[in-house]
């Protein structure tokens, strides 16, 4: 039976805003809760304001509640929101720190001394191993084995599983199946003299801590007695394993996802958690979310078609109206070009075009399946006048004028101040150089410009009443977290690393046989794993989705469309000639306004 406290005094300002659904989830503040959460759907609204709710009416110790994810920013996402709603006091975390965090407390008093230093990389110790097996390695090679090496941990498997996955999928590169395996023996073997874990030892020690340490288990079960699991999909054996650790036989927890959207299953992540909740937990409250505010009818619909008769696929419905109340959204099409440098230079073009219309260039994004394919996508970015940033490359808080300015306004803020905090924080950043008005042009002044202006445009987000210390408290948690601010410039993302993004226009160009799905997906499995992230790129767009494909890339001029493409039933209009270079260099310099 699910407590639902229905005191209106509590219910009414944090319930008030969510929806049937999503208020049925919030309420369900005890026992296996499962939310299946479909893309758009509010899934963070309705856990945050769950645990919020749990806490204002008292149904949760705020101290003893985790709520779990799967990268920092995402976490600090939470973390944020939870701050807002009076919830702020609640460990928002991933797995791996909250792991990392029992074990860095835990093993001096189980095994004596600190811990093992965990590695920030495996690539220098894996090139000593290789050394030490008599193996001769190349960098990508190198990446495939760490790969193989993660994949074997997560999932909880041997040498004998890995053996038999290398002889059915090819060993890396050049190597054989017999020389992987000694290089990965030899890896373990120097990282345990040289007293040290990788990032999934951290689970695996963590788990073989609490199951042989019965004290442990104790204080980590009292410590914790509600979980909150975001991205379920994506939960790997060895997360799942710690998880039921962690709770000890106990049933408060809440999973929360969408087996649509699972794209890391090449890395252990399995949605079979998900969808098999409710058998695993008969009396589980299951609630599913698929009223879309996100994205056009039009958009749902086109994500609706590729999903349809797909296991575990919800089918959504578009909340969001038919346009901005002026005009209807633009239907979703699908364009055809001659070569990728004449799709390239077209995308830009349009891009150029909207941004001279007062789309803001953050508000766009060109959505591609492997990073290899952005060169020419920066390039005609580039030429068109439009500022791009590639998403996955050099992070925003390891820029040296972002640390500069976090640096300057954590020195500030030391000092006891009246003024308001965007007086205080423009005042440092304009002697870093900042200014109102950005400077004329692209180039590396300008870069610094977006940078320090992002960080400005953070004061908006504070909640009323934020002081100094405050802001520069979170900016200090954001740059750990690198839980990064928006820069105004279009961004160029591989499809992994935009979910959980969204964007007002998605360009999701390359859409060939061979690209998406990607040549070396072999299988039904792997096909749909193709299948979902472009479901997960179609749902980032809220108002303006085009795709795209081009029939020749350099040898190669018979390419064929993408197989999903004509499952879509999408128009393809005629895509008009790329503007000339001279006409695009002449506009150059009006990017972001």
């Amino acid at each position: 039976m699910v407590d639902v406290v229905t005191d209106d005094r509590v219910a009414d300002p944090l319930l008030a805003a969510l929806d049937d659904e999503q208020r049925v989830a919030a309420e369900a503040l005890n026992g296996p809760v499962c939310v299946l959460a479909g893309a758009g759907t509010g899934k963070t609204r309705a856990i945050t304001h769950r645990i919020a709710f749990g806490v204002a009416s008292g149904s949760y110790d705020p101290a003893r509640v985790m709520a779990l994810t799967f990268t920092a920013r995402a976490a600090a996402e939470l973390r944020a929101r939870l701050r807002v709603l009076g919830a702020g006091a609640v460990a928002a975390r991933t797995f791996h720190s909250a792991a990392l965090a029992q074990l860095n407390h835990f093993w001096p008093i189980v095994a004596g001394g600190p811990a093992p230093r965990v590695l920030d990389f495996k690539g220098r110790l894996l090139g000593l191993a290789a050394e030490r097996a008599g193996v001769k390695i190349d960098t990508p090679t190198l990446r495939d084995v760490a790969a193989a090496i993660e994949w074997r941990k997560v999932s909880l498997v041997g040498l004998d599983d890995l053996r038999v996955r290398l002889a059915s999928r090819g060993a890396p590169g050049a190597l054989s199946v017999q020389q992987t395996l000694d290089l990965v023996e030899a890896y373990e073997a120097l990282k345990d003299e040289r007293r040290a874990m990788d990032f999934e030892d951290v689970l695996l020690a963590t788990a073989g801590m609490i199951e042989a340490e019965p004290a442990v288990a104790m204080q980590v079960r009292e410590a914790y007695r509600h979980f909150v699991v975001d991205e379920y999909q994506d939960v790997s054996p060895a997360q799942q394993h710690l998880l039921e650790l962690w709770l000890g036989g106990r049933h408060d927890v809440c999973v929360v996802g969408d087996a649509s959207q699972t794209i890391y299953s090449f890395a252990g992540a399995s949605a079979g958690y998900l969808l098999g909740f409710e058998r695993a937990h008969p009396d589980a409250t299951v609630v599913r979310l698929e009223r879309n505010y996100r994205s056009s009818p039009e958009i749902v619909d086109v994500a609706n078609r590729l999903m349809r008769g797909r296991a575990g696929a919800l089918r959504l419905t578009a909340a969001a109206p038919d346009g901005d109340g002026t005009r209807a959204a633009p239907a979703p099409d699908v364009r055809v070009y001659p070569d990728e440098l004449a799709e390239a230079r077209d995308v830009a073009t349009r891009i150029r075009n909207r941004i001279d219309a007062g789309a803001p260039a953050e508000s766009i994004a060109v959505l591609l399946r492997v990073n290899s394919q952005s060169a020419v996508y920066e390039q005609a970015l580039g030429e068109a006048g439009v500022p791009a940033r590639v998403r996955g490359a050099r992070r925003f808080f390891d820029r040296p004028e972002v640390r500069e300015a976090v640096h300057a306004i954590r020195a500030a803020a030391l000092a006891i101040t009246d003024e308001p905090l965007v007086k205080s924080v423009s005042d440092v950043l304009r002697s870093l150089g900042w200014s109102l008005e950005p400077p004329a042009g692209p180039g590396a002044v300008r870069d610094r410009w977006e940078s320090l202006n992002a960080i400005a445009r953070l004061v908006d987000d504070q909640p009323p009443g934020t002081t100094f210390r405050v802001f520069a408290d979170d900016l200090r948690s954001r740059a750990e977290s690198h839980h990064e601010p928006p820069v105004q410039a279009v961004t160029i993302a591989t499809l992994h690393s935009a979910k959980g993004l969204e964007w007002e226009e998605v360009h999701l160009p390359g859409l060939v046989e061979g690209m998406l799905p990607i040549a070396y997906a072999d299988g039904p499995e792997a096909i749909d794993e193709e299948r979902r992230l472009l479901y997960v790129g179609i749902t980032r767009a809220r108002r303006r989705l085009s795709l795209s494909w081009a029939r020749s890339a350099g040898h190669r001029n018979e390419r064929e469309p993408s197989r999903f493409l004509r499952e879509l039933d999408i128009r393809t209009p005629d895509a008009p000639a790329p503007r000339p270079a001279a006409a695009r260099a002449g506009r150059a310099g009006r990017a972001g306004r």
